[in-house]
């Protein structure tokens, strides 16, 4: 292998303003023609991929094809998980009253179906409970807990919350009921009262559990499933019955672990790749009608499930019926589940509209914080529904950890917000600490994302700690801001074979990132702008092969405008992620373009 170069051809400040490095070793093919098949050079290709994410050289052909099988860890060495199992399998035995208490968010929504649908296939019809996050917030509250257990329900599972609902889980233990906490956003010292906490974050987490803190709560949601089969079958629960396909809840595992941006290495980017194998057969009736309104023709990627299907799930819980969702997941009726997904897509749009207004608002505030460390954008009349996209949005723009605050949120007057991060630096853990210092009402979240109330008043104290807080971290971040790229070609080289081959090392996402190539030496044909600020290039190489390549939300960016406007004359390199082109009546590559740089 070759060793690792300091720049791809010697770019140290693109049009974007990055170095282009090499992830692993310099793979550059550009000059010559390059050969795909078995045994040849496109294997070479997928091993480099696998090295330079990490993978140890003897590792490699477990990571090739990851299966359920090689990285499932034995539930038993996560705390708790054998009195979680235990109670839920005591609970399937008496046919007792259970109630799924989840998120409104896609990992929530997941996470409650697949108890869900493991309880029903035991025997059990458990109920369900999502609090609407306008009037009630995140995670569970005291007045829901008592009341659900005084309907008759003697054990509460929450999912993707609970971690820190300290008061709640007091108010639920005084009342009779047990409580299981299926979680894994970041925990305090103190551990609030429960049957079983179930959290890979807990900070006396075993090693074992520990090592997998990356999880998003679907998955440890799926672990449970795995330990509570294992109790009764030690009871011989399965002697007169069939025991449940675990491998069937997968498409559920996938789409909240994508939709929740977990890092997909190890355990996560097996259950996803299965996952994606299960969500292709359309087993799950609602699964196939939120697919269907999606208008995918062919089997989902990881992409269409954070870019199509997620945000259609989540519009219930962030301007529709919260409860929508999780109705969808579980329905066994191919006409409700058509009714609902058509109506979560209604949502969905209405969401996009809302989403601008507040984009727009938040984004006249950046000017005045371009000091900050970490933007903090609050305004009135803002919708709490979809201020986590924006600031998602702000982030991606800035290049900085951002929070959204809508004021005005509750009927005291406090503020609700939601903030994005990025990689090195933890907000999740900044915000608890904000809490603990007095700055909030409530907060919590993990390393790449946070949720707060804030008290009127407060949101200026707050910038102003965060900055001292994340200062460090978030300009050690940007200092080492480059693009890392994976292989170089010529433009002949982008082909859908091409495609095909680099696809073969994911899934990728957070974590296990999509391999991102360069082509070149190009000159533009054309440059134009489609849709909501996607610029389109027409490009076509020395070696008079020609391809389109797209990037989103990009026409306005100072990249956008000069390719735009001043690139006609110059000669380009382009980097980005190879796409086999959906619009097109034939089969072709494209390059979903991310940067660009001078190549003469």
């Amino acid at each position: 292998m070759a060793t690792r170069a300091a720049s791809v051809f010697g770019i140290e400040s693109s049009l974007g303003g990055k170095a282009w490095c090499w992830r692993g070793g310099n793979m550059d093919l550009s000059g010559g023609e390059m050969s795909i098949g078995p045994g040849g050079l496109g294997d070479d290709i997928v091993t480099q991929l696998l090295l330079s994410r990490g993978v140890a050289r003897d590792d490699i052909e477990r990571q090739r094809t990851p299966s359920l099988r090689s990285f499932l860890p034995d539930p038993s060495e996560f705390r708790d998980m054998d009195a979680g199992a235990e109670r839920m399998a005591q609970a399937v035995l008496t046919g007792e009253t259970v109630t799924i208490y989840g998120d409104y968010d896609v990992d929530g929504a997941t996470s409650a179906a697949l108890l869900i649908r493991l309880l029903r296939s035991l025997g059990n019809e458990p109920r369900y409970y999502i609090p609407d996050r306008l009037l009630e917030g995140y995670g569970p509250s005291a007045e829901a807990l008592v009341r659900i257990a005084g309907e008759g329900s003697s054990l509460i599972v929450t999912v993707d919350c609970g971690a820190m609902a300290h008061e709640a889980l007091a108010a639920a233990h005084a009342a009779g009921v047990d409580v299981i906490v299926v979680d894994h956003h970041k925990c305090s010292s103190d551990l609030p009262v429960a049957t079983a906490l179930v959290n890979p974050n807990r900070l006396d987490e075993r090693e074992t559990g520990a090592a997998h803190g990356h999880l998003a709560a679907v998955g440890v949601a799926f672990l449970l499933a795995v330990a509570i089969l294992r109790c009764l079958r030690q009871t011989g629960y399965f002697e007169s019955r069939s025991e449940p396909n675990l491998f069937l809840l997968l498409d559920l595992v996938a789409l909240g672990t994508v939709a929740d941006v977990a890092a997909l290495h190890g355990l996560n980017r097996a259950m996803v790749a299965q996952g994606l194998k299960m969500m292709a057969r359309r087993e799950n009736v609602g699964m196939a009608a939120l697919i269907d309104a999606a208008r995918l023709t062919r089997p989902p990627t990881c992409s269409d499930l954070g870019f199509a299907l997620g945000p259609r799930i989540n519009a219930g819980g962030r301007v529709g019926e919260s409860t929508l969702g999780v109705r969808l997941l579980t329905t066994e009726d191919p006409d409700e589940a058509r009714a609902i997904a058509e109506q979560l897509s209604r949502l969905n749009e209405e969401r996009r509209g809302i989403e601008a207004l507040v984009q727009e608002e938040a984004e006249a505030q950046i000017a005045g914080q371009h000091n900050r460390a970490v933007l903090v954008l609050a305004g009135r009349g803002w919708h709490p529904g979809v201020i986590g996209i924006v600031a998602g949005r702000i982030k991606e723009k800035a290049g900085k950890p951002a929070l959204v605050i809508a004021l005005d949120a509750d009927e005291a007057g406090n503020g609700k917000g939601s903030g994005r991060s990025i990689s090195g630096v933890d907000l999740g853990a900044a915000i608890i600490a904000a809490k603990e210092a007095g700055l909030l009402l409530a907060g919590g979240g993990h390393a790449m994302a946070a949720g707060l109330t804030i008290a009127p008043g407060q949101t200026e104290a707050l910038a102003d700690w965060l900055d001292a807080r994340l200062g460090a971290d978030v300009a050690a971040a940007a200092a080492s801001q480059s693009l890392n790229l994976d292989l170089a070609i010529t433009p002949g080289g982008l082909t859908p074979d091409l495609v095909t081959l680099l696809e073969s090392a994911g899934p990728f996402g957070n974590g296990w990132p999509g391999p991102k190539i360069c082509v070149g030496p190009v000159r533009l044909i054309k440059a134009d702008v489609v849709g909501t600020d996607h610029l389109r290039l027409i490009v076509r190489g020395d070696d008079g092969a020609s391809f389109k390549a797209i990037a989103f939300r990009a026409a306005n960016s100072e990249m956008g405008q000069t390719l735009l406007h001043g690139a006609q004359t110059r000669k380009l390199w382009l980097a980005g992620r190879a796409k086999i082109d959906d619009w097109s009546s034939r089969v072709q590559a494209e390059l979903h373009l991310e940067d660009a740089a001078w190549a003469d």
